[in-house]
C-alpha cells in the first residue's frame, strides 16, 4: 500500500495477512491483527467497528515498518512490547522470555492448591516467624516478565510473593509490571540464582513456582527462528538435556531451613517422569502430580505436603 493507493482499514488488513503469509509467518492473519491494533491504537472490537474507514495515511510508514519487522521473523509480541496472560497484559521485550499459554495452566494449579493449603493463614497468623497477619511465602524462580509472580499476587491478595532472576533487565520488566497491575508493594524482585537469594536469607518458603529454562541444548536447530533468534538464550536452554536446573533446584530444596508445603514446576517435552523423580528423592510428599496441558503433553508436576 502506498500514499497514492490508499486502502480501507480492512483491505491493508487483508494485504498484510498476505504479504505475512507469503513470508511463512504462523498465524498471518492473527499477527496482522495485533499489529493493526497497536499501530491504529484500536482494541480488537473497536477495530472492527470501523474496518470500512480509511487507513490513516500518517500511520503508513510505522505500519510498513512492522510487517516488514514481522516478515523477518521477529515475535510480534517484542514488535508491540506486549503479551497477555492470565487475563492480563504483560509488558515484554527480548530481554524476557514471552509468557506462554501453557503456562497459565501452572498458575492455575497453584492457586487452587494453594487455596487448600492456607485458606486461613492470613487471618489467623499461624507462623509467629511471619509478620502478623501475613499471609503464605510464595517464591516464583525465574522472573522473567513477572508473569507467573504479578499473576499469583493479583489472584491472591493474601499471598507474599518473591521472584529472583539472575537477570536485571529481566528484573526491570518484571517490575515494571508489577507496579503496571498494583502490586508492586507486594512483589519482591530480587537478583539471584535459583533458591540462593532466599537460603541465603534463612526463608522458610511456603511455596516454590517456577518455568525454568527447559530446551536441551542439542534441539536448538530445530526451533522456531522466533524463538531461537530472538528470544533470550539463558531463558530458554536447560543443558545437554536440559534438565540441569531442575537437579540444582532439587539439591537447593534441602538447603532451605524447611521444606515447602507446594512446589510447581514447568517442565519440557519429555521430561514430566524425570522431574517428578527429583523431586521425590529431595524430599517425602504427599502427592505428586503430572499435569498435562491442553495439548495432552505431560507440561507440570506438582509436589505438595498437606502436613508440616
Amino acid at each position: 500500500m502506498t500514499a497514492e493507493q490508499q486502502l480501507t482499514i480492512r483491505e491493508a488488513y487483508v494485504e498484510a495477512s498476505s504479504f505475512l503469509q507469503g513470508h511463512q509467518v504462523q498465524e498471518a492473519a492473527n499477527c496482522a491483527d495485533l499489529l493493526l491494533q497497536h499501530v491504529l491504537g484500536f482494541t480488537r472490537s473497536e477495530l472492527l467497528l470501523r474496518w470500512q474507514e480509511m487507513f490513516p495515511v500518517e500511520q503508513l510508514e510505522l505500519w510498513q515498518q512492522l510487517l516488514k519487522r514481522k516478515a523477518a521473523g521477529e515475535p510480534v509480541q517484542y514488535i508491540i512490547g506486549e503479551q497477555e496472560f492470565y487475563g492480563l497484559p504483560f509488558t515484554v521485550n527480548p530481554a524476557v522470555l514471552i509468557p506462554r499459554p501453557e503456562t497459565e495452566l501452572l498458575v492455575e494449579q497453584v492457586v487452587l492448591l494453594g487455596k487448600r493449603l492456607w485458606p486461613e493463614l492470613a487471618e489467623s497468623g499461624a507462623d509467629q516467624e511471619r509478620e502478623a497477619g501475613a499471609g503464605p511465602l510464595i517464591a516464583d524462580i525465574g522472573a522473567g516478565s513477572g508473569a507467573i509472580a504479578v499473576s499469583l499476587a493479583v489472584q491472591c491478595p493474601q499471598w507474599r510473593i518473591m521472584s529472583s532472576d539472575i537477570s536485571p533487565a529481566a528484573l526491570a520488566v518484571a517490575g515494571a509490571n508489577a507496579e503496571r497491575h498494583g502490586v508492586s508493594e507486594r512483589v519482591d524482585f530480587t537478583e539471584g540464582d535459583l533458591l540462593v537469594p532466599y537460603i541465603e536469607r534463612g526463608l522458610r518458603l511456603d511455596a516454590v513456582v517456577s518455568n525454568p529454562p527447559y530446551i536441551p541444548e542439542a534441539d536448538e536447530e530445530g526451533l522456531q527462528p522466533e524463538v531461537r533468534l530472538y528470544e533470550p538464550r539463558t531463558a530458554l536452554y536447560g543443558g545437554a538435556d536440559g534438565l540441569v536446573l531442575y537437579r540444582r533446584l532439587a539439591a537447593q530444596l534441602k538447603e532451605l531451613p524447611a521444606m515447602p508445603a507446594l512446589v510447581g514446576l514447568e517442565v519440557g517435552l519429555g521430561q514430566a517422569q524425570a522431574v517428578a523423580k527429583l523431586l521425590s528423592d529431595a524430599a517425602e510428599w504427599d502427592q505428586i502430580r503430572i499435569i498435562p496441558d491442553l495439548a495432552g503433553i505431560e507440561r507440570h508436576v506438582i509436589a505438595v505436603r498437606y502436613t508440616r
